[in-house]
């Protein structure tokens, strides 16, 4: 099903690209308490776990969060959503993908928009440390793309109980080509200057099956996919790791209530990621705004006072509060 966003956007932040920035660069968050946790990977690698404050009953709903291309723990929508899950009384989890953590992981490989098998052990390890109570799961972008691929992909067999995804890359080729244009140059270049930092930061501690100055000379993501994303995880190239990953093929498969916040000026992509609705399963919403960024989604008339809107509507569906 496809409906219209009851979100109001914040008349105070004009444009995509300051609902964009703003958020993303400018938001000021309480003190947040964290315990990571490092959890061992079938292949010898690790992922860190950054467990949110304790709360306070031991049946207390589980959310885990996926992270954004590049987020981590100090990404402020991550904050923001443990902030929330605390709130809530419930156990909030944030999985770095590999190398996300302040640390190069141990392999070679590290994460895509299509790699669902680390969330996959992370899951089912989670399902079984808590069984049971009710385990939410929200995605962010990249994330977003992983967390609805791995609902499709299990179906049935999917370890949560409701899910949330935010801003979605679903068709990734687009999403590639909308990054080189315009004013959304800017995200590229900052995107592309901090995977070329991971990529240089691992290549002191190993040796990569990569030709480093293929990837000194890449100018784009789709470039950068080329030289280190394809050829590190199996994929022929951009092309092919972008058809294999996206998620879009796999909204029809996917059996738990689930809700897709996107907004159609995301500058990070255009409608032809937009699924048509026979393209959704009966357990899948799409809520279409006509604003809201690319992980926005600002509310509220005062800017003193801004409202965090996703936050609060995923909060609510995942409770189940029937609240917009």
């Amino acid at each position: 099903m496809i409906t219209q966003s009851a979100y109001r956007p914040a008349w105070w932040l004009p444009g995509p690209h300051l609902m964009t920035m703003v958020p993303a660069l400018l938001r000021r968050l309480p003190p947040l308490e964290t315990r990571r946790e490092r959890f061992t990977l079938p292949d010898g690698d690790f992922v860190d776990l950054e467990w949110g404050p304790e709360p306070d009953t031991a049946d207390a709903p589980l959310l885990l969060l996926l992270h954004g291309l590049e987020g981590s723990i100090d990404s402020r929508y991550i904050r923001g959503m443990l902030l929330m899950a605390a709130r809530r009384g419930w156990r909030g989890v944030l999985m770095h993908f590999r190398g996300c953590s302040g640390a190069p992981n141990l392999r070679a490989r590290a994460y895509h928009s299509g790699e669902t098998g680390d969330l996959g052990v992370v899951a089912t390890s989670l399902a079984e440390r808590f069984p049971h109570v009710s385990r939410f799961a929200v995605g962010f972008s990249l994330g977003a793309n992983v967390l609805l691929k791995y609902l499709g992909e299990r179906g049935a067999e999917s370890t949560f109980s409701r899910a949330v995804a935010v801003s979605v890359p679903m068709m990734l080729a687009p999403c590639a080509d909308r990054l080189r244009r315009g004013a959304s140059r800017i995200y590229d270049r900052w995107l592309l200057h901090s995977l070329k930092a991971s990529v240089a930061r691992k290549a002191a501690c190993m040796a990569l099956p990569l030709d480093l100055d293929a990837v000194r000379r890449a100018r784009s993501l789709r470039a950068f996919d080329d030289a280190v994303t394809a050829p590190l995880h199996g994929f022929e190239g951009a092309d092919d790791y972008y058809a294999r990953s996206s998620s879009r093929p796999f909204l029809g498969r996917i059996e738990i209530p689930t809700l897709i916040l996107q907004a159609r000026d995301d500058p990070f992509m255009t409608d032809a990621v937009l699924p048509r609705p026979e393209e959704l399963s009966p357990s899948v919403t799409l809520e279409l705004s006509a604003r809201g960024g690319h992980v926005g989604f600002v509310g509220g008339r005062n800017p003193f006072a801004p409202v965090w809107w996703v936050e609060a509507r995923a909060g609510a569906f995942l409770a189940d509060d029937q609240v917009e």
